[in-house]
């Protein structure tokens, strides 16, 4: 790979950037494929300002611009991952979510809302059945993590109670 294809990448990254900003986007999720060990992964994301790019080449490295774009692109750290936080509740399956019973009535639950330990936090809808996620211990909902109707991974964070 030619480093006039590295140069073009960075480009690639800024002009990710640029539609993250002007689309009010929280993330982008990029992969390139030039070839069989030769790909490009970008990740623009907003919520820690982070801009993560993973460069395989065959034998020839990403050069130092490539590295100092996506640096210069995350002055901020970036947040904590919600999944690793004490008081998470973890999706333990893959599906759909859905926040309240049925379609024009209140959620289960919502930020500041107190739970008791086994009181319905939201619904996962795996297989074409509806499986009620209990509250795993009493405490109040701190944060929601995902959306209505949100398709969701095994181990995901769907909120957080204290």
């Amino acid at each position: 790979m030619s480093n006039k294809s590295h140069e073009s990448d960075v480009a690639f990254v800024k002009a990710l950037a640029e539609l993250l900003n002007e689309n009010d986007l929280t993330e982008l999720s990029v992969k390139r494929e030039y070839g069989e060990d030769d790909t490009l992964n970008v990740r623009v994301s907003r919520r820690g300002e982070t801009v993560t790019t993973q460069i395989t080449a065959a034998p020839v490295a990403a050069p130092p611009a490539a590295a100092a774009a996506a640096t210069a692109a995350a002055p901020v750290p970036p947040t904590e991952d919600p999944a690793s936080h004490p008081g998470a509740v973890t999706s333990p399956m893959v599906g759909t979510v859905y926040t309240q019973a049925e379609p024009g009535v209140p959620a289960f639950v919502s930020v500041g809302t107190q739970v008791a330990e086994g009181d319905t936090l939201l619904i996962i809808e795996a297989m074409k059945t509806m499986n009620h996620i209990p509250a795993p211990r009493a405490g109040t909902v701190k944060r929601i993590l995902i959306e209505d109707g949100a398709a969701v991974e095994y181990g995901a964070p769907l909120m957080i109670i204290e």
